[in-house]
């Protein structure tokens, strides 16, 4: 399995925007499909955005869709997650995710620790 690290969280006004990363301690990103959650508390961890191995193919949940865009950097060993015009409700633990397939429905088995988003209002 490969080891990831997320970084880039922070405290943001509504309105704003951060970059997440996720980099590998140990692996390498390329061999894998890789996706970003969520988790708010006393929610559910939520899906947010998936990408495929060359970056060519992208989903998002419709929550996010038109604000946030997940893109990588196969050569940087990096996972990027560009959040804009961020809300309230984005406010979670966002963690990185890796796997044997670039789905939303894929039962990824490498997860960083988390970084935290917190959007006042």
């Amino acid at each position: 399995q490969v080891q990831l690290v997320e970084s880039g969280g922070g405290l943001v006004l509504a309105g704003g925007s951060l970059r997440l990363s996720c980099t590998a301690s140990r692996g390498s990103l390329s061999n894998y499909g890789l996706a970003w959650f969520r988790q708010a508390p006393g929610k559910e961890r939520e899906f947010v955005a998936t990408v495929s191995w060359t970056g060519a193919s992208t989903d998002y949940a419709d929550s996010v869709k038109g604000r946030f865009a997940i893109s990588r950097d196969n050569a940087k060993n990096t996972l990027y997650l560009q959040m804009n015009n961020l809300k309230p409700e984005d406010t979670a633990v966002y963690y990185c995710a890796a796997g044997a397939a670039a789905s939303r429905y894929h039962r990824y088995d490498s997860w960083g620790q988390g970084t935290q988003v917190t959007v006042s209002s």
